[in-house]
């Protein structure tokens, strides 16, 4: 069969930059760190006691007070970003059969906070009975978001959460496209969303040693590439893409954004949390959106980099891209926003596939900031042109995003130029 062409109608984002795309996209051009002392708990007895916090969030602005209640802040947080992104689409939802529009909306964790507030209550009170909400599983569970939107709208198309660790919301945009391009849906509602920075979302990164513990400079602890990087640093967010088949969206008259291309999916099958030294799963999905997309390694401009600031993962991702790209690796621009925004985990795919939707469509490319000095010459070549430090102009014709979670799960995403 002939599949069917899909694109990016609309976009919405909530997150440590900004609680919209337009104050996100600001914030990543001026290489603005959205790192910041804990807030959210008493963070005076853990290692880390910074992240990259969502700002000034009202979710009585999206729900009324009895619904807040009952919806946890993961949830909260990827309704809003659904909404920008449908209202920036144009859907006349009055008009277009929700029989055929779809919400594929991730997340790595879900409802941790519920979960904690929920069994720390019953282990406080155990004398009291099995006391729980009864709101406490469907404000945990992390198909939630996905629900929650479709009600809100009345979309009947497929709808689902994907969880794949920090791979998340790239595999749900994955599966949109696919669905789309198959004919299962004119249009689907897909992002991702993570609100773990809690005791036990933190105390567990700290536990593993993957976290950053620069306390006293949080906003440049985030330093992917540099030597002196020490860990990621948690953030979260969500974001969301409206994908749509391309004669739908002609016939409806929609502001065309950009064009998905490809993706790839593959497993490092290797360790539980670290990436394999050689790059091997990401060399493969990297080749394997390439070839679903049809392109040459050199037609790729921009490759937004999974670049957590972890002392491994960035060595293997920079050899990947080199073994992928070859020569044509000296002539990418390669950024990591997570020097910004820190790890989105669940939301980090749809957050930093927007990133490089809008490089395209601009035609510039957000820095990875925080670099002060590099790594040993054989982990890291830097004749590569990591973007360090500063926005760079350049056309780009198509961007490549790349998101690698726990359990060694890898996707990669590639949205180019719209042409007819």
């Amino acid at each position: 069969m002939e599949l069917k062409r899909v694109v990016v109608t609309g976009l919405g984002a909530i997150t440590p930059l900004g609680n919209n795309v337009s104050d996100f996209w600001n914030a990543l051009l001026n290489g603005v760190s959205g790192a910041g002392p804990i807030t959210h708990f008493d963070v005076s007895a853990f290692k880390t006691r910074f992240a990259c916090e969502v700002k000034d969030f009202d979710p009585a602005q999206y729900f009324d007070r009895k619904e807040v209640r009952k919806v946890d802040r993961y949830a909260q947080l990827a309704f809003a970003a659904a909404r920008e992104a449908i209202e920036h689409s144009g859907l006349d939802l009055e008009h277009e059969n929700k029989d055929e529009i779809g919400v594929i909306f991730a997340a790595g964790i879900g409802g941790i906070s519920t979960f904690e507030q929920e069994v720390g209550y019953y282990y406080a009170n155990k004398e009291l009975g099995p006391k729980f909400n009864p709101f406490f599983i469907p404000k945990m569970i992390s198909d939630i978001a996905a629900g929650q939107i479709s009600i809100a709208y009345g979309f009947r198309g497929p709808n689902f959460s994907t969880a794949s660790a920090c791979a998340s919301s790239t595999n749900a945009l994955i599966d949109a496209f696919n669905y789309i391009r198959l004919g299962q849906a004119t249009a689907i509602v897909a992002g991702g969303a993570e609100a773990a920075i809690t005791p036990s979302g933190v105390g567990g990164f700290n536990a593993l040693t993957a976290l950053s513990t620069r306390n006293e400079e949080p906003e440049k602890a985030s330093r992917p590439f540099s030597k002196s990087r020490d860990g990621f640093v948690m953030g979260e967010g969500a974001a969301c893409l409206i994908l749509e088949e391309l004669e739908h969206a002609i016939a409806r008259g929609a502001n065309i954004i950009c064009e998905v291309a490809g993706g790839g999916l593959s497993a490092d099958a290797y360790h539980l949390t670290a990436t394999h030294p050689e790059g091997l799963g990401a060399k493969l999905v990297m080749s394997r959106a390439l070839k679903d997309a049809g392109m040459k390694a050199d037609e790729i401009d921009y490759i937004n980099v999974h670049g957590t600031s972890t002392p491994v993962g960035d060595i293997s991702e920079a050899r990947a891209i080199k073994d992928v790209f070859g020569e044509h690796a000296y002539k990418l621009n390669i950024s990591s926003t997570k020097s910004m925004t820190g790890h989105l985990l669940g939301a980090a795919g749809a957050a930093e596939a927007i990133a490089a939707v809008l490089s395209v469509v601009n035609s510039i490319v957000p820095p990875t900031i925080n670099h002060e000095e590099g790594d040993d010459d054989e982990n890291i070549d830097y004749k590569l042109n990591f973007t360090f430090n500063k926005a760079q102009k350049r056309e780009v014709r198509a961007a490549l995003s790349n998101t690698f979670g726990f359990g060694g799960h890898n996707a990669s995403l590639i949205v180019k130029k719209f042409e007819k």
